[in-house]
């Protein structure tokens, strides 16, 4: 995670104009950036801080006013070799999906090491090592190692490419929004 400069555009329709003029452009600024993606800076988790709300700008023909907002925010962007913890939220025959932060991923059995094998009959399904020594279910926290990402045509980020690093964290509790 890193905390960055970035600016928006906040468009306010003219029934807002008044003496909480300021408050709403912040509140529309928080409402539209905040769990938002974007390719080049990842997830906007939130905003930290306002630096300046700059003069407003009349739209013609429409009344709207548009606000340039220089904030700044913390962002979350995993790259290629990070090494990330999650939650796994879902196991089955194709692999597991699990939850880091904001970002949803899926781990394809080809990731999984080959000494783990699905295994559909018990409840909750699992992997398990074939010395039963390891296993992976729904809500353990796993260590995943990112091989690859890509950005799909809407903008959010899209992670696929995983290879499992640790078969499961240690006993710690991870703080994972």
């Amino acid at each position: 995670m890193f905390q960055i400069s970035l600016e928006h555009e906040i468009l306010l329709h003219p029934r807002y104009f008044g003496p909480q003029l300021l408050d709403i452009v912040k509140q529309k600024l928080y409402t539209e950036v905040e769990g938002t993606c974007t390719g080049k800076y990842g997830f906007v988790i939130a905003v930290t801080a306002i630096d300046s709300i700059g003069a407003g700008l009349i739209q013609p023909g429409q009344g709207f006013v548009v606000y340039p907002v220089k904030y700044k925010a913390i962002v979350f962007r995993p790259f290629k070799g990070e090494v990330l913890d999650a939650i796994v939220t879902q196991v089955n025959k194709v692999g597991m999906f699990a939850q880091i932060g904001p970002l949803s991923c899926f781990i394809s059995h080809h990731s999984i090491p080959a000494d783990m094998e699905f295994c559909p009959n018990v409840n909750p399904p699992c992997y398990k090592s074939k010395q039963e020594d390891n296993v992976i279910q729904e809500e353990d926290v796993i260590r995943l190692k990112i091989v690859g990402t890509r950005v799909d045509a809407t903008g959010i980020v899209s992670y696929f490419y995983f290879y499992i690093y640790l078969h499961t964290c240690e006993p710690y509790r991870c703080c994972l929004a």
